[in-house]
């Protein structure tokens, strides 16, 4: 005979109160903030949540912040990011128009060489 129920797991706890998608998101907020996540600096599977947004690796003992249930969210990925590339200087849309700007000096170099007036095509 098939199972009419499913493992409530976590949120059995609150039995048929609040909704079930309510229990779902609860449940995977659950999950997230006991899992154990990589630390960025010794590579280890040790990262684990001291309190909401601060995640203490085991090994190194590195503190860091991150979010409330995971230690790396989209929003601090794009961040470190932006800082990242304002240390380095060039963007990749800066990397872009450099690559475009080269190629047209590549054509116009090429063109000359050829000896047709590049002015003229225009």
């Amino acid at each position: 005979m098939a199972k009419r129920t499913q493992k409530a797991g976590a949120t059995a706890k609150f039995g048929p109160r609040y909704g079930v998608s309510v229990r779902r998101n609860s449940a995977n907020a659950m999950r997230k903030k006991s899992q154990s996540y990589t630390c960025p600096i010794c590579q280890y599977n040790k990262v684990k949540r001291k309190s909401v947004g601060i995640w203490v690796c085991g090994k190194c003992n590195h503190t860091f912040t991150g979010g409330a249930w995971e230690p790396f969210t989209r929003a601090s990925t794009a961040n470190q990011r932006i800082v990242r590339r304002s240390f380095e200087g060039t963007s990749d849309t800066d990397l872009v128009a450099l690559a475009t700007q080269a190629a047209m000096d590549y054509e116009a170099v090429r063109a000359k060489e050829a000896g047709v007036d590049v002015d003229e095509e225009e």
